[in-house]
């Protein structure tokens, strides 16, 4: 058996072989989404076990059908990976031999319009990933924070050079009426880019906004350093961590805290991989995403 077509997972067979998997190990899938990494896992397992987290419920539950097989060996937990710890000490685990985070949206999330994730299909402005736990949506950022705040949320979390054009025309659109929709945003950022920039653009050019209203929402620059520095603690030595970005703000956290760690004499890095032009064809998701791991000394 194996997982079904509507989930490709990123640098599957790259992250296996860093990960090493022993059949009697303890691994933790700190962004099990829909299960396509874990399912790799947990079908080289033998008495081993596998911890799958996800802070999103409907994942979880895509998850759990999809590791079914697996059932004996594989504990599934509601839970944001910077909370790892947590759910490890209620578990009565006290090291992992390998942790994965796949940092990448899933298919749950760009392909289902009342996420409200896509700039490409209708619906709400919402980019919760827990929407039971986290009561900030896109919709409450847009109409009711500061000039100011946005312009630093574009910019600090999209990198995007058009923020104070685009904010302006957020504030003028959101006095005339709230914006609630995921089209109608992306239609008012495309009209605050100038045409012969857009022209130029290789990406849609809500893509940048739409990734900075989904940071903020979810916190998931400060989650994925919180949680970078919880999975390193309960890392036994000899284990690795892996980890896919998909831009260049989770990168650069990543990054960074390797080779801090490897400074400290801490971890041995290994070398960046990116995925082969063929993975790329059959998943065209899978262009920007950077595996990056290390292996724990001390």
């Amino acid at each position: 058996m194996s997982p079904g077509p509507c989930h490709k997972p990123v640098l599957l067979h790259e992250v296996v072989r860093l990960l090493g998997i022993k059949p009697d190990g303890t691994y933790l899938d700190c962004t099990v989404g829909g299960g396509g990494h874990a399912y790799e896992i947990a079908r080289r397992l033998d008495t081993g076990l596998l911890i799958g987290l996800d802070w999103d419920s409907q994942a979880l539950e895509e998850a759990r059908a999809r590791l079914e097989p697996f059932a004996a060996r594989v504990k599934l937990v509601q839970a944001n990976f910077r909370d790892l710890e947590g759910v490890l000490d209620r578990l009565g685990i006290s090291l992992v031999d390998g942790l994965l985070f796949d940092l990448g949206l899933s298919a749950i999330h760009v392909d289902s319009p009342e996420r409200g994730f896509s700039f490409r299909s209708d619906g709400p402005l919402d980019m919760r990933m827990d929407r039971e736990g986290n009561p900030l949506t896109a919709a409450e950022i847009v109409n009711s924070y500061s000039r100011a705040e946005l312009v630093r949320i574009l910019k600090e979390y999209g990198e995007e050079r058009w923020a104070s054009r685009i904010v302006e025309a957020i504030i003028r659109a959101r006095e005339r009426e709230p914006l609630e929709r995921t089209l109608q945003l992306a239609e008012l950022v495309v009209g605050a880019i100038p045409a012969p920039a857009r022209r130029r653009m290789k990406i849609h050019p809500a893509t940048r906004t739409f990734q900075a209203l989904r940071i903020a929402v979810n916190d998931e620059l400060e989650n994925l350093r919180l949680g970078l520095e919880a999975g390193f603690r309960r890392l036994a030595p000899g284990g690795v961590m892996a980890v896919i970005s998909f831009h260049s703000l989770e990168d650069r956290i990543v990054k960074r805290f390797f080779r801090n760690r490897a400074d400290r004499g801490e971890a041995e890095l290994f070398k960046l991989i990116r995925p082969t032009a063929e993975e790329i064809a059959e998943n065209p998701r899978a262009r920007s995403a950077k595996l990056r791991a290390a292996q724990k000394v001390r």
